[in-house]
């Protein structure tokens, strides 16, 4: 695994599990945001996380996309 992608209700947390995840990432972002992308610190909107999810699966890295859940108290 390379990068995970973990949705929420308010955006997607990326998270860079190699160092070709890492390396990646920082083609696609400025170095002033690269510290807190190594730190899986980053939440970008969930649309923005589709396109993102994509070109990281065409560049041959290994991406787990984890959709929001819900707890429910039910079962």
């Amino acid at each position: 695994m390379d990068i995970i992608l973990s949705d929420t209700s308010s955006g997607t947390f990326i998270e860079p599990t190699s160092v070709h995840g890492i390396l990646w990432l920082q083609t696609h972002f400025e170095s002033t945001h690269w510290k807190s992308l190594a730190e899986g610190e980053v939440k970008i909107p969930c649309k923005e996380s589709q396109m993102l999810f994509e070109d990281a699966i065409l560049a041959g890295l290994n991406v787990n996309f984890i959709n929001a859940l819900t707890i429910s108290d039910k079962f």
